[in-house]
């Protein structure tokens, strides 16, 4: 059995902070209207597909995009990534800068998507004149 590198540590140590739910949770809350649903992938990852209504914002700007998209630190926030464990690890940031109901997709969009949940495509908006 290898030992788990840096990375996987550093998840690990994430999920030990953070409360992950599962996607049909996650959809729940968000039929209910009773959360933001945050994908933290990069944007060619969310261009090509992504949950239905979810907001865009990648693991490397949601500390700087976060407090604008989201001021109320009370506001249910769900992140999700590819499988989980960059979401945890943005779940566990949004902790530390104060945001109280955070919450980590476990397994990430593959889990959405083995799931079954509604996915959508970015379109660009065109206008004609």
């Amino acid at each position: 059995m290898t030992q788990p590198n840096r990375f996987q540590k550093l998840v690990a140590e994430a999920k030990r902070n953070v409360t992950e739910i599962s996607a049909a949770e996650a959809a729940t809350q968000l039929a209910r209207g009773d959360a933001v649903l945050v994908d933290v992938r990069e944007e060619t990852d969310w261009r090509e597909e992504h949950a239905k209504n979810a907001r865009h914002l990648s693991r490397g700007e949601i500390e700087l995009e976060i407090e604008e998209q989201v001021p109320d630190v009370q506001t249910p926030i769900i992140c999700y990534c590819g499988g989980g464990s960059r979401s945890a690890l943005v779940a566990e940031s949004l902790q530390k800068m104060g945001y109280t109901n955070v919450r980590s997709i476990a397994g990430g969009f593959r889990a959405w998507k083995e799931a079954e949940l509604p996915t959508g495509v970015w379109r660009r908006s065109v206008t004609i004149a």
